[in-house]
């Protein structure tokens, strides 16, 4: 299988499918490269070359007991760039990889990246504060992390529900699809996982997203349960130089069914611009 080495010993798995201008997919907590398989199904035969990596501590990469943190997150995106020589690439963060690709565009810059999609993204900061009352209280992450360490396997059965809006009236997600996110969340680490937490929750990505200076198309469900768009998009939208804006009415934090269709659709168009 695939792997980089990173500077301090990590191996980062990765898949690469197709070839021509590079798509770069970055994965939501606590899942790997495998929740992107359907859009890069559709990029690799549409003349694309997809691309997409376990950050580390998730899925096949190692799981780290240190380094699970947003900067290296986005260092270990780097050296992925770097070793696959990818340039002009477009880069698809999804969940917390939106923070990570918004990271890495505020840390490393946009020299090998002329476009960027954040799909029901953390940022600018998941928390609530006094300067960011629209977020989300301490102590739901808390609950997070307790539900971690006291039962994780069942923690991640139930959170598939109001990940995918299954918890909702006339919802149609099949029990293969929470199966799934099951499985893909049981291959993290659970340190990694419990790190992550953090990282996705606290980390303020404002400065990062002031200095991104490429188009980028914001994507968000008006039904996220998970990353709610008052603190998120809408606020997103407005700290960034090029943006776009697209809400998916009744649409859930899990990219999926009619949601999944119509983002694929516009994923297609925003790559092939």
């Amino acid at each position: 299988m695939p792997y980089i080495a990173t500077s301090d010993g990590a191996q980062i798995f990765y898949k690469d499918w197709g070839s021509g201008r590079p798509v770069v997919f970055s994965h939501g907590w606590p899942l790997n490269a495998d929740a992107w398989d359907g859009q890069m199904m559709l990029l690799a035969s549409q003349g694309f070359r997809a691309v997409a990596h376990d950050r580390r501590g998730h899925g096949r990469s190692t799981q780290t007991w240190s380094g699970n943190d947003m900067d290296t997150y986005a260092d270990d995106l780097a050296e992925l760039m770097d070793q696959l020589g990818l340039t002009d690439a477009v880069l698809v963060g999804h969940s917390t990889g939106g923070g990570e690709v918004t990271r890495y565009l505020g840390r490393h810059g946009t020299s090998r990246v002329s476009k960027a999609v954040l799909a029901g993204a953390v940022p600018p900061l998941m928390l609530k504060t006094d300067a960011n009352p629209e977020g989300t209280p301490r102590g739901m992450f808390d609950e997070i992390r307790a539900g971690l360490l006291a039962d994780r396997s069942q923690y991640y059965r139930n959170l598939s529900g109001p990940f995918y809006g299954a918890n909702r009236p006339g919802s149609k997600v099949s029990d293969g699809l929470r199966e799934q996110f099951w499985r893909l969340s049981m291959q993290a680490g659970l340190k990694a996982a419990y790190d992550c937490v953090r990282e996705f929750s606290e980390t303020d990505f404002t400065e990062d997203l002031k200095r991104i200076d490429i188009p980028v198309f914001v994507a968000h469900g008006d039904a996220d349960q998970i990353v709610p768009i008052q603190a998120a998009a809408l606020k997103s939208v407005r700290l960034l130089k090029n943006a776009s804006l697209k809400v998916y009415p009744g649409a859930p934090h899990g990219i999926s069914g009619t949601y999944e269709a119509a983002f694929n659709a516009d994923l297609l168009a925003f790559v092939q611009d």
